[in-house]
Parts: structure tokens; C-alpha cells; sequence
């Protein structure tokens, strides 16, 4: 995750949008942990600019679909898509075949 996490910055700087750095990360971090976890590794990270928009897409190698868990408040595990949902404009997920991508729009 520390790759991705350095990618967004890399990223993000070099485009002039690094007031939103942070949050990205954390977005593009929670993303990569779910496709790692749940969705048999990370195939893809990108990160997509339009006007006032960025977009974080992430592919793995399942098809199922990523679930929001309303978890224990003492759960260790559980809160991620939560975390994804409240950072971003917009998410969701595209199958594709025998993989999917998983994206999340934020306001620049």
C-alpha cells in the first residue's frame, strides 16, 4: 500500500493537485486493501484528471462485488468502503469479465 500511497503523491504533485493528496491516499490506500484482501491482488491502480474532478480506479482479479459492511463498532476490520464513501464525490464498481474495477471520483 505504501507504493500506491507514494504514486498518488508523485502523482498529484506533478498535476498541481496536491491539496487533495491526503484524502486520496487514503482512498486510493483503502481501494488496493480491499482488492488485495477480497479480490485476489491489485491488478491496476490509475488515476484519472477532469476539471474538477480525480478519479482513483482500481482493478482486481475477482468479479464479486464489493460489499459496504456495517460493522461492530469494536470490529477490527470492516470500515474501508465506509471510509471510501465518505472521503468521495461518487463510487462504485464496473465488472469487467472476469475482474472488476472499482473507482472513486473526489473534488479537486
Amino acid at each position: 500500500m505504501a507504493s500506491a500511497r507514494r504514486f498518488v503523491d508523485r502523482t498529484l504533485t506533478g498535476w498541481g493537485c496536491d491539496c487533495i493528496t491526503y484524502d486520496a491516499q487514503l482512498v486510493v490506500s483503502e481501494l488496493v486493501t480491499n482488492a488485495v484482501r477480497h479480490g485476489g491482488g491489485a491488478i491496476q491502480l490509475r488515476l484519472l484528471s477532469h476539471g474538477p474532478e480525480l478519479a482513483c480506479v482500481v482493478s482486481d482479479s475477482s468479479p464479486v462485488a464489493p460489499i459496504t459492511a456495517s460493522p461492530d463498532v469494536h470490529a477490527e476490520f470492516g470500515r474501508g468502503l465506509r471510509l471510501v464513501e465518505a472521503l468521495s464525490a461518487a463510487w462504485g464498481w464496473i465488472p469487467a469479465g472476469p475482474r472488476k474495477y472499482v473507482w472513486a471520483v473526489l473534488a479537486v
